[in-house]
C-alpha cells in the first residue's frame, strides 16, 4: 500500500473509531435514567429558559407544598394549562417576601388589575391538534411530559414533550391510537 493509501486507511479508521465514541454517548444520554415519572425523554439540545416578567421557582412554590393543579387550571375547551390569576399569586404573597423587587412587581400588576405576561415555555406545533384535557382524563400526570417540574428554579423547554417522535412512542406506550387524524386535522374529502 502505498503512503497515502495508508494515510487515507488510517484516517478512515479514525473517523469510523470517532464517530462510534459520538454515537455511543448519544445512546448513553438518551438510556440514561429519566426523572421518576417521566415518560418523554429529556431534549438532547438546550433550550434557554424564556425572560419571564417576574422570576419563579417552581422548585421553591412546589416544597412549599403547592400542586400543579394550584395554580395551573385547564378550562374549557381543555387545550392548555393556564397561568395562576395574579390574585392566586397575591393570596401568599400580601404577606410573604411582599418588600422583595419581585413581589412589588406582582403587587402593581394586582392593583392595576392585569394578568401577569408569562411567556408560554411549551408551544404545541402549528397543524397538531392538542388537549391537556383528554390526557389529564386518560391519567397523565404532569410529570409524565414536563419532567421533574419540583427541581426546577426556571422552568425551559427540558423535555421533546412537543416532538412527534414523542407523541407517537408515548401513544404506542399507552396503547392509545396512533394514526394521523388523530393529532392532524383532516381534510373532509
Amino acid at each position: 500500500m502505498h503512503s497515502t493509501g495508508r494515510t487515507a486507511a488510517l484516517f478512515v479508521a479514525v473517523a469510523v473509531l470517532l464517530l462510534a465514541g459520538f454515537a455511543a454517548r448519544a445512546q448513553q444520554a438518551q438510556q440514561r435514567a429519566q426523572p421518576a415519572g417521566q415518560e418523554i425523554r429529556d431534549n438532547i439540545a438546550p433550550h434557554p429558559a424564556p425572560e419571564q416578567p417576574i422570576p419563579f421557582s417552581h422548585k421553591l412554590h412546589i416544597a412549599q407544598g403547592l400542586r400543579c393543579q394550584t395554580c395551573h387550571t385547564n378550562p374549557d375547551p381543555g387545550s392548555e394549562m393556564t397561568f395562576p390569576a395574579t390574585s392566586t399569586c397575591m393570596m401568599c404573597h400580601t404577606s410573604v417576601a411582599k418588600d422583595r423587587p419581585a413581589i412589588m412587581k406582582l403587587a402593581d400588576f394586582e392593583k392595576s388589575n392585569q394578568a401577569i405576561p408569562w411567556v408560554r415555555v411549551y408551544q404545541v406545533t402549528p397543524g397538531v391538534t392538542w388537549t391537556h384535557r383528554a390526557h389529564l382524563q386518560a391519567g397523565m400526570r404532569c410529570t409524565m411530559c414536563h419532567g421533574d417540574v419540583a427541581q426546577l428554579e426556571v422552568m425551559a423547554q427540558n423535555t421533546s414533550v412537543t416532538a412527534m417522535g414523542s407523541c407517537i412512542s408515548c401513544h404506542q406506550a399507552h396503547n392509545a391510537p396512533t394514526v394521523c387524524s388523530t393529532c392532524h386535522a383532516w381534510p373532509s374529502t
